[in-house]
């Protein structure tokens, strides 16, 4: 719609009231998984104007006094419009543009069907199947029967639109006013004072603009709340909506009182600056705004993701839990907990706080801003260790799930508890309904009489050991010699523990060194020739950067090499013999 600037701040201020064809103003994109396209449809039926003799011939003179009007209207455009705004959503799985593409070849296909007299007839299997899938609202001058909500009845509806005004001209309204001045006609009457600068219109404009983007992220998000787990992230995301809400009337209620003011003289310019001044240095301001939307889009991410990938497992809220803790057939339940989603976050108390101050009130002088600061914070999905524990748990907990399948008297649950003691994630076992909290090393034990024993490879004297890793490994570190089998073992964890297996240093030193986001891709055991003891070890791992890292310590007398299991790549344990030398060696993976 051809409006020009001033007219639009007015309106977006709320000074404007629209009827007709001019409502498709207050339609507004709602998501940002939504494409839209609109067509316009004019006709105009006649012209009238005044000439400067009627325009001289005052009839009603106290509007000269009065000052109840600046301009009076001097000719008018007759006929009727019509916008027809046409909608297709689509998910974030698919294509944007492609969607968007298809969706402007569909609109634009409408007028050459109504020329030509064509219909649904000339659409393709391809074309109706998209044309199922868009949805149409009609805003117009027209008096229909029934206004058009899909495309195809759009279509119908575009065909009969210049056949409503032929039938009936008086159906006509004004689309086009010319204005004149009053005080050229009467020193006496009402003047506009001032127009505001474009620029600064434009930089009200794109301020609108930008919190109205806000609103379409926000209730895209809120699309994304439906996951039982995420109760909390929509309590967050309700609070932020709901300040942005006020703040936005609060925002269209400066702008309504001061715009009137600067054009009737009555404020300076330096008000609407003010207002605006005020606006970037708020919490409100565009960039603060998307950075929590981006922060809460990332949250919902990974909930959804650590969701997804625990397929055949109920994500449960508290009620679920409760009913599944109360089951009499069920024996024991095994519930991974995403322990940090519950915090208060200082942002929204920022926005609560910014909006206790009518900010907006005095914006003729300097303007005088609060100082709102929030607190800083680490939220656990930027928290390196909070991830790490979940990483490590969900790993845990999909092998737990996966060896226990067929066991009808357990049952697997994902659910959120907060849990401050337990970043990020903690792994919870209840037994005939009774709670017991429980650490890597505990989860391990409860569950691995379900767990297919490690292959120990070697020989069956010294001392048994074994050994549940408690924090991620970062070294093994193995002295050998070239005719004698493995005589020491290091290991080092990434909490700064380590453990040493056997008691002599031979000739030859080997190490194993991982990162965190490291993948063990195979792994072999060779015994010695005698198979009384472990004298070779070989690992092929997948860096987090892409690359791949071939480990080996190796002798020469080796018996045949024995392939381990590494099921997901992550290993959680190690277990033997070991004496002065390593008598055996095997590992636990998941």
């Amino acid at each position: 719609m051809d409006i020009s600037a001033s007219l639009k701040a007015s309106f977006m201020g709320g000074l404007v009231e629209v009827g007709g064809s001019a409502k498709y103003l207050h339609d507004t994109k709602s998501s940002n998984q939504q494409s839209r396209v609109t067509m316009n449809y004019t006709q105009t039926t006649r012209f009238d104007q005044l000439t400067m003799t009627q325009l001289s011939d005052i009839t009603y003179p106290e509007v000269f006094e009065k000052k109840t009007a600046t301009h009076v209207v001097t000719a008018v455009l007759y006929g009727a419009q019509a916008f027809m705004v046409f909608d297709q959503t689509f998910s974030e799985d698919e294509n944007k543009q492609t969607i968007e593409g298809e969706l402007n070849v569909m609109v634009k296909k409408i007028p050459t069907f109504s020329i030509e007299g064509k219909g649904s007839l000339e659409l393709t299997v391809g074309e109706k199947k998209i044309a199922e899938n868009i949805s149409c609202t009609f805003y117009g001058d027209f008096l229909l029967a029934q206004n058009p909500t899909t495309y195809m009845e759009a279509l119908q509806v575009y065909k009969e639109l210049p056949k409503l005004l032929k039938d009936n001209p008086e159906n006509v309204v004004p689309i086009k006013v010319w204005l004149y001045p009053l005080h050229m006609l009467n020193t006496q009457a009402a003047r506009l004072m001032t127009e505001i600068s474009t620029s600064l219109l434009f930089n009200t404009e794109a301020v609108m603009e930008n919190l109205e983007k806000v609103e379409r992220r926000c209730n895209d998000l809120f699309s994304r709340t439906q996951v039982n787990l995420s109760s909390d992230i929509k309590e967050r995301l309700t609070s932020f909506q709901s300040s942005f809400n006020i703040y936005k009337l609060v925002f269209q209620k400066a702008l309504r009182r001061v715009l009137p003011a600067i054009r009737g003289g009555g404020e300076k310019e330096q008000s609407l600056e003010n207002i605006l001044k005020i606006h970037t240095r708020s919490p409100f301001n565009a960039s603060k705004l998307n950075t929590y939307l981006d922060n809460t889009k990332s949250e919902l991410v990974l909930v959804t993701s650590y969701t997804r990938s625990l397929k055949g497992i109920a994500a449960v809220d508290a009620n679920g839990l409760t009913t599944i803790l109360c089951n009499p057939d069920i024996d024991v339940v095994v519930c991974l907990t995403l322990t940090s989603l519950k915090y208060e976050d200082p942002y929204l108390s920022s926005l609560y706080e910014f909006l206790q101050y009518d900010e907006f009130m005095e914006v003729d002088g300097k303007p005088t801003l609060h100082s709102i600061t929030p607190r800083r914070i680490i939220e656990w999905f930027k928290d390196p260790e909070a991830i790490k524990n979940i990483r490590v748990n969900l790993s845990l907990f999909k092998s737990f799930a996966d060896a226990s399948k067929d066991d009808k008297k357990m049952c697997f649950v994902v659910s959120a508890i907060s849990d401050s003691s337990s970043p990020g994630s903690s792994i919870y076992l209840y037994e005939q309904g009774q709670y017991s909290k429980m650490g890597m090393s505990e989860a391990c034990d409860a569950v691995s009489v379900s767990l297919a024993p490690p292959v120990i490879v070697g020989g069956t004297g010294g001392c048994a050991f074994s050994t549940i890793f408690n924090s991620t490994i970062q070294k093994i570190s193995i002295s050998y010699d070239k005719y004698d089998p493995f005589m020491k073992m290091k290991l080092t964890f990434e909490d700064g523990k380590m453990i040493n297996f056997g008691k002599e240093i031979g000739n030859c030193q080997a190490e194993f060194v991982f990162e965190k986001d490291d993948k063990i891709l195979s792994a072999t055991v060779w015994p010695n020739d005698k198979y009384t003891r472990t004298a070779g070890l070989e690992f092929m791992v997948a860096k987090g950067n892409g690359e791949r890292k071939h480990y080996f310590a190796k002798g020469e007398l080796l018996g045949q090499p024995v392939s381990l299991d590494v099921k997901t790549g992550n290993c959680y344990g190690i277990t033997g013999r070991s004496g002065a030398h390593i008598d055996a060696l095997g590992f636990y993976f998941f």
